[in-house]
């Protein structure tokens, strides 16, 4: 058998699942993926790659610290080459 702790009551989550999450940006990975955090409850979610809102696990997590290093080395280039070509 195992044994699950149960589940604390909690208001903010009820507050939510009546009326909504408030989200707020919590993370720009890049300039079109972001992750938000509820104001009330905390629970994390972000964008998918077909632009909804999905909860934030560890493998999006994962995916998201990826796409932020892949997104910054890119700018990062970027900038060099149009400092060069200002010069």
């Amino acid at each position: 058998m195992s044994s699950k702790s149960p589940k604390s009551f909690s208001f903010s989550e009820v507050y939510c699942s009546i009326f909504g999450h408030q989200l707020k940006v919590s993370k720009n990975v890049t300039n079109h993926i972001h992750e938000y955090e509820c104001a009330k409850c905390g629970m994390e979610m972000t964008d998918t790659a077909h632009g909804f809102l999905a909860k934030l696990t560890p493998k999006f997590k994962e995916t998201n610290a990826y796409l932020a290093s892949f997104h910054e080395r890119r700018r990062r280039r970027s900038r060099q080459r149009q400092v060069v070509n200002a010069s």
